[in-house]
């Protein structure tokens, strides 16, 4: 059964975004393309174990197994070498990203103390946002007995809009609440 946001994209949201922005092609309208969350862990350098916890939270938020990355660079400093793992991602397509969005948009946004809205900083010139998480917490799954630390995690929703403008447009469009020019969440 498809996801509530993807039935109203659509349903609604594709209509409203053509209108908007006068596309004469229907495949200009700006989508959804993937959604990719990942945790940085460079605690894993002294700590074996923490990857393994990591990697279990992100599976049971995302309901797919994480991708371990590992460096490209040795920095001395930080004690690391070529090739070990510093960081696990998950990539989101079809209907777990849609469940994955409407997860995020609609119990873990509301769920961050003092929420005050999105900043559209997040966005990268080309219609994409990303946004950090500053604990899993925010997911109902994770019961908060069971984790060992807190971990931040990265969302970065990738979409075909040309700009950030029609990129905002489709995101506040499917209930992502951006942060109006007073400070304030946006209607």
């Amino acid at each position: 059964m498809p996801s509530g946001l993807k039935q109203r994209y659509e349903g609604v949201v594709r209509e409203e975004l053509r209108k908007r922005f006068a596309y004469d092609n229907v495949m200009r309208i700006p989508r959804l393309e993937k959604i990719v969350v990942n945790i940085g862990m460079g605690e894993a350098i002294g700590n074996g174990k923490a990857m393994d916890a990591a990697a279990a939270d992100l599976a049971t938020v995302t309901g797919q197994r994480p991708v371990v990355t590992k460096s490209k660079k040795a920095i001395s400093n930080f004690r690391l070498r070529v090739g070990m793992p510093i960081g696990l991602k998950v990539t989101l397509r079809g209907d777990r990203m849609w469940y994955f969005l409407e997860k995020l948009v609609s119990v873990a946004l509301p769920r961050i103390r003092d929420f005050q809205g999105l900043s559209d900083k997040g966005f990268d010139g080309r219609g994409n946002f990303s946004l950090g998480l500053r604990e899993q917490l925010v997911f109902p799954e994770i019961e908060y007995d069971k984790i060992d630390r807190l971990r931040g995690l990265e969302v970065s929703i990738v979409t075909t809009a040309k700009t950030d403008e029609e990129g905002r447009a489709l995101l506040q469009a499917l209930g992502m609440p951006f942060r109006n020019a007073a400070g304030g969440r946006a209607a």
